[in-house]
């Protein structure tokens, strides 16, 4: 197995969508209606996760197709704002797609996704990106769901070169991912991140640490024993793989009071990457990818993820209570 080389930057081949995002007391029943209590209209998707490596102060670059009209304009003034470079030129032909999330009053989010021109990417698309030395290539299930991206993104992966890190994020629709395509990706990852639940549709392992365990023998199973799990656990904070060990690693979360999940993966995920780029070891880059996930929840929307000086002080803070 190729050792990964230091990430220096991250290459995101997700899908950038625009979140209308509803604040309501719960979920409509079927057939009724409801008043929401606050919306938001605002980049999301994989946005999210830019945003928070971008914050941290790694260097982003966006691979996704996007499109031209009213959605595409307010995803690409996002990423301009987060200084995230756009590689490919827009689509003249179709929008870009949008997420409504409907968040409830346990914090729980609920999403239904219209597609656009997200969901369009093709080889000759990827044909234009070459990843360089020092790149980490940042994978969404999402991509692999449509059809064309899922071609594309399978030829591309194989063309990459064996020293850049690739993370991979089932994300919510694992169990839509075509069983050979899933194979083909997992087969190259070197890190695979999830939630508990996302963890459990890929094993039938209802426990997160028996989860882990059946995904990393997964993994080293494909040829990369070396490779790592990350599973997410909400407040509870995350569990690490650690090979040649066959038991996980517990890495503690940060008790706060929780407002709004939507996007707190997302900034996980981000901000996880960009510590292992600033030279963290990986219990280091969880701990402060659990940290930035809690601040992420204190805040309303998808895409709160902290700045790399409020980390600092967040962290600094709980340094100081003893926690």
């Amino acid at each position: 197995m190729i050792r990964p080389a230091r990430i220096q930057r991250l290459l995101y081949l997700g899908n950038v969508v625009v979140d209308i995002v509803l604040d309501v007391p719960a979920l409509p029943r079927r057939g009724g209606d409801m008043l929401a209590r606050g919306s938001q209209l605002t980049p999301g998707g994989g946005f999210n996760v830019m945003a928070a490596a971008a914050r941290q102060g790694l260097p982003v670059a966006y691979a996704g197709a996007h499109g031209t009209g009213p959605f595409a304009s307010l995803a690409r003034a996002g990423l301009a704002a987060e200084g995230i470079e756009v590689l490919l030129p827009a689509r003249p032909d179709t929008d870009t797609g949008f997420v409504v999330a409907m968040v409830d009053d346990t914090a729980e989010r609920t999403f239904v996704t219209s597609r656009g021109a997200e969901a369009t990417l093709t080889a000759a698309d990827l044909a234009r990106v070459t990843a360089r030395p020092g790149d980490a290539a940042g994978l969404s299930g999402y991509g692999l769901v449509h059809p064309s991206n899922r071609g594309a993104l399978l030829g591309w992966l194989t063309r990459l070169a064996g020293e850049n890190t690739v993370v991979f994020d089932p994300g919510p629709l694992v169990t839509s991912i075509p069983p050979g395509a899933l194979d083909q990706v997992l087969g190259r990852a070197d890190w695979l991140t999830c939630n508990a639940r996302e963890a459990a549709a890929l094993t039938g392992e209802e426990r997160p640490a028996a989860a882990l365990r059946a995904l990393a023998a997964r993994l080293a199973g494909h040829g990369r024993p070396g490779a790592r799990v990350l599973v997410r656990t909400g407040p509870d904070g995350c569990l690490l793989s650690s090979f040649p060990a066959t038991e996980p690693l517990a890495v503690p979360g940060f008790p706060v009071t929780e407002l709004d999940s939507n996007g707190a993966g997302d900034t996980h995920t981000g901000a996880f990457i960009a510590a292992l780029a600033a030279g963290a070891d990986a219990p280091a880059a969880a701990r402060r990818a659990n940290a930035a996930a809690a601040i992420s929840v204190t805040r309303r929307g998808p895409a709160t993820a902290p700045t790399s000086t409020e980390l600092a002080q967040f962290l600094s803070g709980v340094l100081n209570t003893g926690r």
